[in-house]
């Protein structure tokens, strides 16, 4: 059942991709992620007040206990990974084709699987190797498809956001697996709707202290569907994320790389409404991405 979260969870994060690609045409980086933010905030904030006032109890799947500081700072942490990643990859996204970021993004599971290697003490196997090597030779092969449209890897500040982006983001999957294990497994055991809500609210009064100091509210327009959309499947393939891990028997590194599979999505919708160049030769590297995750399967199965 995990399993089918976490293809679901890469579904919605494919859509994802593509709505912040379209408010991101229209608008600076730091309104878009505050109203993303803020919308998020308000989803969860119907829940904790349900909870707070008994409407849900501990049974129900959207109950949100509370916790101290003792666990608020392990969220307080996560907020801070996660919105810098967001605001690093907000301004790749920005400025790079969709269907360039959405490759880069992909290689997140090679992240989080040699960070466990490193952290966690794992051993990868054969098949986990070859997916890390095809994830390398793919990374290489993007960055040839990039100089097709004039982007250099070496020299280009914003792939170098959305690679520091893509690294914050594996080391949140990282964290994850952390904070949502057990504590007899050496976690923290959070509870998933505690961890997801509280984050986004507290990811939403940093944006919103950033607004403050930038004061880049002063813009003119929003396209605030596609803002309200990010927001609507962010929400919608985080819970299926953080549902999945929670289900008995869920692996992170698995999860992690069937979540990447977001990709193929926001591959296929960023060709056809944003009409990218070079789709072809893109089209080899995302097949290596896909190969790689793959081997990752088959070596974590």
């Amino acid at each position: 059942m995990w399993l089918v979260f976490a293809f679901l969870s890469a579904a919605l994060l494919g859509c994802y991709d593509v709505c912040k690609k379209q408010a991101l045409r229209h608008a600076d980086v730091v309104p878009v992620l505050f109203l993303n933010t803020l919308f998020c905030s308000l989803f969860f904030l119907v829940p904790v007040t349900l909870s707070a006032i008994g409407a849900l109890g501990e049974g129900d799947m959207l109950f949100v206990p509370v916790g101290g500081w003792g666990v608020q700072r392990y969220i307080l942490l996560k907020s801070f990974i996660v919105l810098s990643s967001w605001y690093c990859g907000y301004l790749g996204m920005k400025h790079l084709p969709l269907t360039l970021v959405g490759p880069i993004n992909a290689t997140r599971p090679v992240m989080v699987l040699l960070g466990a290697l490193i952290i966690f003490g794992e051993r990868l196997n054969l098949w986990q190797w070859a997916g890390v090597l095809l994830s390398v030779l793919s990374f290489f092969l993007l960055s040839r498809s990039g100089k097709k449209e004039g982007i250099d890897f070496r020299h280009n500040r914003w792939i170098a956001f959305v690679v520091v982006a893509a690294v914050l983001g594996a080391l949140s999957g990282l964290y994850d697996k952390y904070l949502m294990a057990p504590a007899e497994s050496g976690g923290v055991g959070l509870n998933r709707m505690t961890v997801q809500s509280y984050y986004n609210f507290y990811q939403c009064l940093m944006m919103g202290l950033v607004l403050l100091l930038t004061r880049e509210w002063k813009c003119t327009s929003l396209p605030l569907l596609p803002i309200f959309l990010v927001s609507v499947f962010l929400s919608l393939a985080d819970f299926a994320y953080f549902y999945a891990l929670s289900l008995d028997g869920a692996l992170v590194s698995v999860v992690s790389m069937v979540r990447r599979g977001s990709v193929v999505v926001s591959f296929l919708l960023g060709a056809y409404f944003f009409r990218e160049k070079n789709l072809r030769s893109k089209a080899v590297d995302l097949a290596l991405v896909l190969l790689g995750m793959l081997c990752l399967w088959l070596g974590s199965s």
